[in-house]
Order: structure tokens, then C-alpha cells, then sequence
């Protein structure tokens, strides 16, 4: 395996401009989730507010490649991959519509913590990252965590089966997604990724509002669902520029950063405190996954010819 440079003149800088988008990234996930759990309490079917998700990211992404005169990175270069990953881009975004009616923002994004430890099977497996005995044993406990967390035989759980079930496939979506993106970033623009996906969400969803039932919309619904819209796709804009300079791995230790702010803002929003197993799991899951954060900074990029 050898190490290439990532774009930039020096590969340190370069490891941190990537980690400060994934920060950014992260954060602006952790606003368009609460976005959704806001408009989700109006009822809203599913379908529909990913349809308007869709559609707002790809109307933002859009205006920022005209405001750089760039239109053309929105071209995908290789449509049967960007549709596949599109569709798990949107099969992730219904279940975490769907999670988020059913549980509350910080056992979210505690059950979401268990994406790393997929990601990392999943690199093992598909871009050869490696997965020592100690890394598994650490994957092992983090998802000892989520039973903790979830409180299966207790009667104070912080949710019900469908939200934990929806958070589940969101998890799988996701890490396949990430580790499919990693060696789609080689060869596509993080715009065009970014782009396609908005508008197959959007074609879908509003397929389904005309196919199934729609409901009507206020200005209020309408302003959170293109604010939804723009956090989504500054995230997802920000989270492909950090794969494309460092490993699927490395990116994905900064999730835990949805902790502090997705606790703070539930809180702030709905007075949730998180209760003492939800605690623990946490506990569980995060030394599980500081590990594997550490772990992975050793990983050097692959490019496309290796």
C-alpha cells in the first residue's frame, strides 16, 4: 500500500481541513435532524418531507455551483453508482424521519454512534483497512452499549421499537453509504454526489405525493422544511469533502460531536434529560468508538489506482 498526497501541498494540512469539514458537516447534520423532528411533529408523511429535502438540497446545491461558475461538477460521471448511492442517501433519510417521531434527538444519536463500528467492518472488508483483535473486541462492546442504551426488558425506555428499528436500517444506509462514497469521491465531485441524491430524493418523494396522499403546507411548514433542507446539504457537501482526504474510518470518530450539541439542543427544545441506561450505553459506545478513532488514524488514503 502506498501513501499519495491528497490534493494539498502538505498531507497534515490536508488531514485537517478534513477534519474541520467533518466537524462542520457533523454539526450541520445535528441542526437539519432537529429541523425534521420539528416538522415531523406536524405529522407530515414521511415521503413528503423528503421529497421537499430533496428537492431544497438540490436547489442550494444548484445556486453554489452557478455562484462559482462550476456548473458543470454537477455531472455524474458514472449514473449507475451515484443511483445506488442515491438510494441509500434516501433510504436513510425516510428511516431518520421516521426514528426521530419516535425517539428522543440524544438516544439518536446515541443508536447512530453504532455507525463506526459498521463502517469499520465494512472497510475491513471492502477497502482493506485492516481489523485487529482489539479493534473487534471494541466493536463487540460498542454494541454491547446499544442494548444498555435501548433498555430492552425495562419499562423506561426513551423510545419505542418502530424508532429504534427505523434507526437501525438508517444505520446500515448510512455505512454502506459512507464506505461507498469513499471510493466514489476518487473519480466524482462531492457536488455531483451531493446534487444527485437531492434530486432522486426529490423525483421519489414527490412520485409518492401524487401516487399516495399529500398534505397541505403553511409558510411556517415551508420555512423549516428548506432550513431542513439547507443544513442537509451543507452537511452532506462538507461530510464528501472529508472522505475524499481521508479514510471512511477517520471521518466517522467525529460523529460523536452530535452528542453535545444534539443533547444540548434537546434540551434547550424539548427539556429531554437522558435517563441512566441511555447514559451507560452512551458510555459504552463512545469508549467503543474513541478507540476505533484512535485506531484509524494510522489509515493512509488509498487513491485510484491502488
Amino acid at each position: 500500500m502506498k501513501s499519495t498526497k491528497t490534493g494539498l501541498s502538505d498531507p497534515a494540512v490536508s488531514d485537517l481541513g478534513a477534519i474541520g469539514f467533518a466537524l462542520a458537516g457533523f454539526t450541520f447534520w445535528v441542526l437539519a435532524d432537529t429541523c425534521i423532528k420539528l416538522v415531523g411533529q406536524s405529522g407530515l408523511p414521511p415521503y413528503e418531507m423528503v421529497a421537499f429535502l430533496g428537492l431544497s438540497m438540490a436547489i442550494f446545491l444548484s445556486l453554489y455551483a452557478i455562484s462559482r461558475k462550476q456548473i458543470h461538477v454537477l455531472q455524474p460521471k458514472r449514473l449507475d453508482r451515484q443511483l445506488t448511492r442515491a438510494c441509500l442517501d434516501m433510504g436513510n433519510n425516510v428511516c431518520v424521519v421516521i426514528a426521530l417521531r419516535h425517539l428522543t434527538l440524544t438516544l439518536f444519536y446515541i443508536l447512530v454512534f453504532t455507525a463506526p463500528m459498521v463502517i469499520a467492518l465494512l472497510s475491513a472488508v471492502f477497502l482493506r483497512e485492516g481489523l485487529p483483535l482489539r479493534k473487534g473486541l471494541a466493536i463487540v462492546i460498542g454494541f454491547a452499549g446499544v442494548v444498555v442504551a435501548v433498555n430492552p426488558f425495562g419499562s423506561a425506555r426513551e423510545g419505542d421499537w418502530i424508532g429504534f428499528a427505523a434507526c437501525m436500517v438508517c444505520v446500515a444506509c448510512f455505512s454502506v453509504n459512507m464506505v461507498w462514497s469513499r471510493v466514489l469521491t476518487r473519480t466524482e465531485h462531492p457536488e455531483s454526489l451531493t446534487f444527485f441524491s437531492g434530486v432522486v430524493t426529490a423525483a421519489a418523494g414527490f412520485a409518492l405525493m401524487l401516487l399516495i396522499h399529500r398534505e397541505p403546507l403553511t409558510a411556517r411548514l415551508l420555512l423549516g422544511l428548506f432550513a431542513m433542507g439547507l443544513f442537509c446539504a451543507l452537511g452532506t457537501l462538507c461530510f464528501y469533502i472529508a472522505v475524499k482526504h481521508t479514510s471512511a474510518a477517520n471521518v466517522s470518530q467525529y460523529h460523536y460531536t452530535q452528542l453535545i450539541t444534539g443533547t444540548l439542543l434537546s434540551y434547550l427544545i424539548w427539556h429531554n434529560k437522558p435517563g441512566v441506561f441511555v447514559v451507560m450505553g452512551g458510555a459504552l459506545i463512545f469508549a467503543s468508538g474513541l478507540y476505533i478513532a484512535v485506531a484509524a488514524r494510522d489509515v493512509v488514503p488509498l487513491t485510484e489506482g491502488n
